[in-house]
């Protein structure tokens, strides 16, 4: 045994003998780890926000969405500037006058951008006044100009346009209303209320549902029972009629200001419901989670455990279905609007636009001024695009 143990195998070498030279180490970069190239390296340690960035980036639809939306937004800051002319500016002699085509070429010469006169004239027949275009006096358009006079903001006296009619002559993109109203400027004045009615709606609904739907499905029991009973009572009710109801109910003595809060409270206050269901049913599934656990343990109170710990962990979530519910809210009012329940002049919104377009004898000769119907449609459409390309980069499994 002893021969056995103390005679080498071949191959075998004893420490402080040198390699023979059939043996060949392999080198250390084989046995180490592959490193990663910086795209690799930038994927793998992206935070969660980071990896929702890279998946939205990849929904083209969402994209353009966000973009046209952030335009309409940061123009309404903007709306003095951009409309030609101002909210209360009447001409009295262009009632109802068809929209102005933009032009680049008269009679084969560019001569940059220009309208064509409309000469107007009544019609004893159909008691209408008619107009058609004079196109022999090609009228230029004047940029970054000195026109209206406004009050930007309410704060302060300008009369700088991004457009303005034309020396002695007029300039309506979209034609006018039945009281000589340029529609163009009057929508972009619009925007500003419509657009915001949907922000201001979505945070009265945000601020209910997170905190309802926190304390529902933190704590569960009898306090989960009672809030569920009263979310499906809400549902339970037509959702129309309800509207209906409550805007029917704001006094008819109160401001444009105190209707325009009236209403956006009311659509706040009915839109919380769906929003804390989904946060209750995240939040009973995470309570249970060791990192939730290890919290409390250590101390924390519910609220900040609700705060700190479970939200952030299912926030996208809860952006993709903001963005989701803000087109609901501004159909609402655009909706009410239209009925005239909503907002009432002198406050001007898209809704209010369109409440003019419920003749249909209006319609039929000046289709124009169903133009508001154009920025409702859009803004929805990108709003739902906008949704769903959130929804799909916040989803772990896509």
């Amino acid at each position: 045994m002893s021969d056995i143990t103390d005679r080498n195998a071949p191959g075998d070498v004893s420490a402080d003998e040198p390699l023979p030279h059939y043996v060949n180490p392999a080198p250390f970069d084989a046995y180490s780890v592959e490193k990663l190239t910086p795209e690799q390296e930038k994927y793998y340690l992206a935070s969660q926000w980071t990896m929702m960035w890279f998946k939205f980036r990849r929904h083209k639809l969402a994209v353009i969405s966000a973009v046209f939306l952030a335009l309409c937004y940061l123009s309404i800051l903007i709306t003095e500037f951009i409309a030609p002319y101002g909210l209360e500016y009447r001409a009295k002699e262009n009632l109802h006058t068809p929209p102005q085509v933009v032009r680049l070429f008269h009679e084969g010469e560019f001569i940059g951008p220009f309208v064509y006169p409309m000469d107007g004239k009544p019609n004893l027949e159909t008691f209408q006044w008619e107009f058609t275009e004079n196109t022999k006096k090609p009228q230029k358009l004047r940029f970054l100009c000195s026109g209206d006079p406004y009050k930007f903001w309410g704060l302060w006296n300008m009369d700088f346009h991004f457009v303005c009619p034309p020396e002695n002559g007029t300039f309506f993109l979209l034609g006018t209303d039945r009281l000589g109203r340029d529609m163009f400027s009057r929508i972009s004045y619009g925007s500003r209320i419509s657009l915001t009615v949907g922000l201001v709606g979505i945070t009265i609904s945000f601020f209910l549902g997170i905190i309802l739907g926190g304390i529902s499905g933190y704590y569960g029991g009898w306090i989960d029972n009672v809030i569920q009973r009263l979310i499906e009572i809400i549902r339970s009710l037509p959702e129309l009629p309800l509207w209906l109801a409550l805007s029917a109910a704001l006094p008819v003595t109160w401001s444009p200001i105190l209707v325009f809060l009236g209403i956006t409270v009311i659509l706040g206050l009915l839109d919380w419901p769906g929003l804390a269901r989904a946060v209750r049913s995240k939040l009973l599934a995470l309570r249970e989670e060791d990192f939730a656990t290890a919290a409390v343990l250590m101390g924390a109170k519910p609220r900040r455990v609700i705060a700190r710990h479970l939200l952030p962990s299912f926030m996208s979530h809860l952006i993709a279905s903001a963005s989701l519910s803000i087109p609901a809210m501004i159909l609402g009012e655009t909706a009410l609007s239209f009925l005239g329940l909503g907002l009432r002049p002198p406050i001007t919104s898209w809704g209010v636009l369109l409440n003019e377009a419920q003749n249909l004898t209006a319609i039929e000769f000046y289709p124009w001024i169903m133009t508001p119907m154009i920025p409702v449609v859009l803004v929805i459409l990108a709003f739902n695009f906008l949704g769903d390309g959130l929804r799909d980069a916040a989803d772990p499994y896509k």
